[in-house]
């Protein structure tokens, strides 16, 4: 798949990157391989092949759920260093 100059600064761009001009031609390169590798995976015949999570089987764990006993609110806010009407106060982060 041909990638072009073009096509390399439009993606560094959308991701915010800034390359050096030595560095455009690698990636074009690099980026022309990877989409030739992707695009040779089409010739695959996958009928009848089921899509997969995970390469392994595997099964995860589950437990019912059921409404249990909680913490109530003066006891949450027991330990807190600062609290204010019922809740945390922490310090402004901007």
């Amino acid at each position: 798949m041909d990638v072009t100059r073009e096509d390399v600064l439009r993606c560094a761009r959308l991701a915010d990157l800034r390359l050096e001009e030595a560095e455009i031609e690698p990636m074009r390169r690099a980026m022309e391989e990877l989409l030739t590798h992707a695009q040779s995976l089409d010739a695959l015949d996958l009928a009848g092949v089921e899509p997969t999570t995970h390469a392994l089987p595997m099964t995860l764990p589950r437990r019912e759920d059921a409404v249990v006993a909680s913490f109530t609110q003066a006891q949450a806010l027991a330990n807190a260093p600062d609290a204010a009407e019922g809740l945390f106060r922490v310090p402004k982060a901007l």
